[in-house]
Parts: C-alpha cells; sequence; structure tokens
C-alpha cells in the first residue's frame, strides 16, 4: 500500500516559507527602526565619505536581497557551480552600482558646494 507524504512534504514547505518570513520581517523592522531613530552616532559617523547609517542599511539590503535569492529563487538546492556563478555576478554588479553611485554622488557635490553651479532648486 502507498504512503501519503504529501503532508510531510507540505508541512516542511509551510515551516520553511514561516522561517523566510520571519527573518525577512526581522531585517525589515531593523532598517525602519533604524531609519525613524536615526542614531547620532551613525549618522554622523562618517565611513569612505558615507554614513555609517547608510552602510548599515547597503548590508542589510544586500543580505535581504541574497536570502531572498537563495530563498524564492531555489537555490539553495541548486549546484555549488551554479550558486557561485548567480551570487557572485550580483555582488559583483550590486558593488560595482555603489561605488559608481558614491563616486559620482560625491562629484555632483563637491559641483556644487564649490559654487560652479547655484542651488537653485
Amino acid at each position: 500500500m502507498a504512503h501519503d507524504t504529501t503532508h510531510t512534504a507540505h508541512s516542511g514547505a509551510k515551516k520553511r516559507i514561516w522561517q523566510v518570513f520571519i527573518i525577512l520581517s526581522i531585517l525589515t523592522i531593523v532598517e525602519v527602526v533604524f531609519g525613524i531613530l536615526k542614531p547620532d552616532f551613525l549618522v554622523h559617523t562618517d565611513l569612505v565619505s558615507l554614513s555609517l547609517l547608510n552602510w548599515i542599511f547597503i548590508g542589510l539590503t544586500i543580505v535581504k536581497a541574497y536570502y531572498i535569492v537563495w530563498a524564492f529563487m531555489h537555490m539553495e538546492h541548486e549546484t555549488a557551480s551554479l550558486r557561485r556563478v548567480v551570487v557572485w555576478t550580483a555582488v559583483f554588479l550590486i558593488s560595482y552600482l555603489i561605488a559608481i553611485l558614491l563616486i559620482e554622488g560625491t562629484y555632483i557635490q563637491e559641483i556644487y558646494e564649490n559654487g560652479y553651479i547655484t542651488w537653485d532648486f
């Protein structure tokens, strides 16, 4: 006689969904609390010309994005080489985007602060 295994697999999937929901909720709550409170020591402490609070936001966002890819795109069940290709490509592109945004943003801020262009908006 065949055994019904759908209940066991279904309950494991439910547990996994709740686990992912709780972890992503905790990370989001931490981001929201930091965004509302904006502790002075994090806002006024600079690290590579960006406040420490912004670095925390960037880090938490990358962790959330990684976890979403890991759980919802089922990367945890793929081969190691495929995981490396997907994850390291994303890490490289996100790091490159952050670097470009910081470099260009700093340049534009210096242009406005040095008076070459007025702040007329």
